[in-house]
């Protein structure tokens, strides 16, 4: 395990139950945040230069249709950190966030601030692409 991943994991553990991952799969630490599930990896570019990526499944199996699609549109636009993909296949939809950051040289706590950001955007852009009402301070 790379000093990066562990400290990732470090990061997330007071908010997620990371999942390790196993000898025979891609490396790839796994954990839910928000009814989210998600894979990390951290991958080395080069010498120097590690960047984490983070996929997250908003939705799976959706009737697809303009709804479903303005919903997506909604939660993409409001997306501060990452990308919403809409995967179409036939008449349903799975429904993607991805998003990649550099992370060499980020101390813990910027780390922390960085992950949580996207998680927490993540979840956010969920609730909007299942059509739950907006989170408030109260709801939260």
């Amino acid at each position: 395990m790379t000093e990066l991943r562990r400290r990732i994991g470090t990061a997330l553990a007071p908010f997620v139950d990371v999942r390790t991952p196993t000898t025979d799969g891609d490396d790839a630490l796994g954990f839910d945040y928000g009814a989210v599930p998600f894979a990390l990896q951290v991958v080395t570019l080069t010498d120097g230069l590690d960047v984490v990526s983070l996929t997250g499944v908003l939705a799976w199996d959706l009737p697809l249709g303009d709804i479903v699609r303005a919903r997506v549109a909604s939660a993409a636009d409001a997306l501060q950190f990452g990308s919403v993909h809409l995967i179409e296949r036939d008449a349903e939809a799975d429904v993607v966030l991805r998003y990649s950051f550099p992370a060499t040289g980020l101390e813990d706590s910027a780390l922390t601030t960085m992950l949580l950001l996207v998680l927490d955007g993540a979840a956010s852009a969920r609730g909007t692409v299942a059509g739950e009402p907006p989170r408030t301070e109260e709801n939260r």
